[in-house]
């Protein structure tokens, strides 16, 4: 463990009303005393912890640089479990600086990204689940990601991991004392209970797999393109999702000529929608470049809406771009229902199976169902309550895969009757990887790897 003192702007640098200057190690209350004179003078290593005094910041000469309110947080009550102290004084480049550089001068340096968090795994505060969870909540874009990483901080994912990890221990254990104690009279389980053990095992790794793929949805967003020949009401209906003017509508066929996005929650779910160029056949450049583009989208995008004229019937450019976007996860929709219907419902039924659903973007008609298709085809139609689940991060999910693959390595050798050293080889390694995770056997390479993703003062 690194004993040096560390210091960062735990603030966002610049004109502020406050800036908050973090000081963790066994130097920080000692430095801190020679930079700040209390109003009640005393001083910074006399004050219990968890306290707040009010004074002045002074240099080397005993001039005045700032007015702060310095907290006093003590080992091992602290964020880091080391002495910590954190200096409140007012916003602005110069004052900051001045007081990093007497800092660093009396005897800190300047934290690594993610240090502070880094120290508080180390020091046995938090797991590594949780440090990344404070990550995430640090970039959390939207209250359901949030709460997401509030509860994996709060142990929600840790909990989860220690008890599949301890049902795989007593897994390792039994083969164990099977061999072991051989030619003792034991009950060891057999096989085929000891596999079923694996298996409900399995179940839940499956579940927090799966899981990961519906919580990243939630935590970053899913991108969606709405394509269609000119005039279908692209635009309208874009405006009409994000309640506000983004896309220009005229009666002017190919309006659209270049990629309009926006971001939308729907249903707690964020959606990156993208109003594309009308697609048809053109002679104009810029029209044709635009054309290319939406192509372009709908091989980007996740889900496609394709949007059909009610009051038109079904040409050549229509079939095209259902011919284009069926490999796609998909959602047609008629729009223009309002308006008399000339589309060949039963032709479209053939090409749909059946699976479009008509809306109106001027009458805002069936918009609800279309948001309801969406957060369906983006996380699923049994209903995902998030708050309820274990939500793992990507570098969670891989690891459970691999411990997963592992445990049916495992299997198949007890399947095909081996001698007990087969499968325990692997469910050793599987005990190993799962506790990567809360970081219990973890290389230095990956710490760094992912601390580094931090910010500095954190």
């Amino acid at each position: 463990m690194d004993e040096d003192t560390i210091v960062a702007l735990a603030t966002k640098a610049g004109e502020a009303a406050i800036n908050i200057i973090k000081i963790s190690g066994k130097d920080s209350l000692d430095i801190v005393n020679n930079l700040f004179v209390s109003k009640s003078r005393k001083k910074i290593n006399q004050l219990k912890t968890y306290t707040m005094v009010y004074g002045h910041l002074v240099d080397e000469d005993g001039e005045i640089i700032d007015e702060a309110v310095v907290s006093v947080m003590k080992a091992p009550k602290s964020y880091t479990r080391e002495d910590v102290v954190e200096i409140n004084c007012h916003g602005g480049v110069a004052s900051v600086n001045k007081i990093m550089d007497l800092v660093i001068k009396s005897g800190a340096r300047l934290a690594e990204p993610g240090e502070f968090t880094k120290r508080a795994f180390l020091n046995g505060r938090i797991d590594l689940s949780q440090a990344e969870a404070v990550a995430e909540i640090i970039s959390a874009k939207n209250i359901e990601s949030l709460r997401i990483a509030a509860s994996n901080l709060a142990g929600k994912t840790k909990n989860e991991i220690n008890k599949i990890r301890k049902e795989l221990l007593d897994v390792i254990s039994n083969l164990e004392a099977s061999i072991d104690f051989i030619e003792e009279d034991l009950e060891i389980p057999p096989y085929k209970e000891i596999m079923k053990d694996l298996e409900e095992i399995k179940q839940k790794l499956a579940e927090l797999i799966e899981n990961e793929k519906r919580g990243e949805i939630i935590k970053s967003g899913i991108k969606i393109a709405i394509v269609g020949r000119p005039n279908v009401g692209k635009s309208s209906l874009l405006n009409l999702i994000a309640g506000k003017e983004k896309a220009i509508v005229t009666h002017i066929p190919g309006t659209t000529r270049d990629i309009i996005e926006e971001t939308i929650n729907i249903k707690g779910i964020p959606i990156i929608f993208s109003d594309t160029a009308g697609i048809r056949k053109s002679k104009n450049l810029i029209e044709k470049i635009g054309v290319e583009k939406s192509y372009k989208e709908i091989e980007k995008s996740e889900i496609i809406i394709v949007l059909l004229d009610n009051s038109k019937k079904l040409n050549e450019e229509d079939f095209a771009i259902l011919k284009s976007t069926e490999h796609k996860k998909r959602i047609i929709c008629v729009n223009k229902m309002d308006l008399k219907g000339n589309i060949e419902k039963e032709k479209l039924k053939k090409i749909a199976e059946n699976n479009f659903i008509m809306i109106s973007a001027t009458k805002r008609l069936g918009i609800d169902l279309l948001e309801e298709r969406i957060r369906e085809l983006a996380i699923g139609k049994d209903s995902f309550l998030y708050e309820d689940k274990v939500i793992v991060n990507k570098r969670q999910r891989v690891l459970l895969e691999k411990v997963d693959k592992l445990i049916e390595d495992a299997i198949d050798a007890m399947k095909l009757n081996y001698s007990e050293e087969f499968p325990l080889a692997d469910l050793k390694i599987a005990y190993n990887t799962i506790g990567e995770i809360t970081g219990e056997n973890i290389g230095d390479d990956v710490l760094d790897r992912i601390f580094s993703k931090f910010c500095v003062g954190k």
